[in-house]
Formats: C-alpha cells, sequence, structure tokens
C-alpha cells in the first residue's frame, strides 16, 4: 500500500537531517540502513529514500528466524516452501514479502517479474537471474537472527548503552553488528 510507504519514505531524510544537525555525518555523507522487515515494505521505504538522492550506501535487511528475505537477498533464490516460526518479533513472522515485487519491478522489469510471481503462485518459489541478483546486492546486505540471539542482544544493549529495546530492533542491532563485523563497514 502506497499511503504506507509514502510516509515512511520521510522517516529516513528526516533521520538523516538529525545525524546532520548532531555533527554525526557531514552534509551528502553516505549512511548505512539497518531495517527490521518481514514484509520488506519499510525497507522499500528506504530504498525509494535512496533513489531519490539520499545519500544511503547500503540497505541492510535484518530477519528474525523466519528468514526467506536473507536467503533471498544472498542468494536470488525466493522460497516460502519451508518451515514458519512463531517468534518474539511478530511483525516480522512472514514467509510472502509482497513488498518485494515493487523492489523487483524496479531493477528488472514486469515481464520477469511476472513470471516469478507466477513461479511463487504455482511452485512457492522463483530464482531471478543473475544480473537481478548483481543489482540486489549492490543495494542491500542481509542477516538474521533466532530468538535466543535477540535476547542477547537486548540484553547486551541494555547492560552496555542503558537502553531497552525491543524485539525487532534487538533483530536489526544484532543484523548490524554482524554487518560490521564482516565486513568492516
Amino acid at each position: 500500500n502506497w499511503g504506507r510507504l509514502c510516509p515512511q519514505i520521510v522517516y529516513y531524510f528526516s533521520a538523516y537531517c538529525d545525524l546532520l544537525a548532531n555533527g554525526e555525518i557531514k552534509a551528502g555523507e553516505e549512511i548505512n540502513v539497518v531495517v527490521p522487515t518481514g514484509n520488506f515494505g519499510n525497507i522499500l521505504a528506504a530504498y525509494y529514500a535512496k533513489e531519490m538522492g539520499l545519500p544511503i550506501k547500503k540497505l541492510i535487511c535484518a530477519s528474525n528466524s523466519n528468514s526467506v528475505l536473507t536467503e533471498f537477498l544472498t542468494t536470488g533464490v525466493y522460497n516460502r516452501n519451508r518451515e514458519f516460526f512463531t517468534t518474539i518479533s511478530p511483525s516480522m513472522d512472514i514467509l510472502i514479502s509482497s513488498n518485494l515485487e515493487r523492489l523487483l519491478y524496479s531493477v528488472s522489469g514486469s515481464e520477469k517479474v511476472t513470471a516469478w510471481m507466477n513461479s511463487l503462485s504455482s511452485e512457492g518459489k522463483y530464482e531471478v537471474d543473475e544480473a537481478t541478483l548483481n543489482e540486489i546486492k549492490n543495494l542491500f546486505a542481509a542477516g538474521c537472527c533466532d530468538d535466543e540471539e535477540t535476547k542477547a542482544t537486548i540484553a547486551k544493549i541494555f547492560k552496555e548503552k542503558d537502553y531497552l529495546c525491543d524485539t525487532h530492533t534487538a533483530v536489526a542491532v544484532k543484523v548490524y553488528y554482524d554487518y560490521k563485523e564482516k565486513t568492516g563497514d
């Protein structure tokens, strides 16, 4: 629903302005954005903000145990034929990410997307071509964590920063820490 995406785009511009106002970055400096997601909506809004010119370097998709998005963004295979987990981050408990279709349309065009969505409907999975996967990998990174890692992250953030984060934020924080450790970025 575009009625949800449009206001979400503003979040990223607002956050960027806050970073500028707080002196944490300089104008034009690229930032990474980490979004906990299951339906791909809020991170899609960040993608649109980037397309509008917001200096975002990497969009980092954070998934819980229902890691269908992490698998897709790293392998190009979307497969909903898997075990579904009920987790402590329930808004991310999704196996069919409806907003992902919009990203695919933006990076590959309608004919391919139609075929992929037909395959998802009939077989429960699809695989994008190499060019599309490369485009996605240039834009996105992805990671996931389970409930135990989520709980451990909440405890760690509370101990180190005296901040009690929610379960969805904890998924994003854990994925961010993993991304930073792996890439140095």
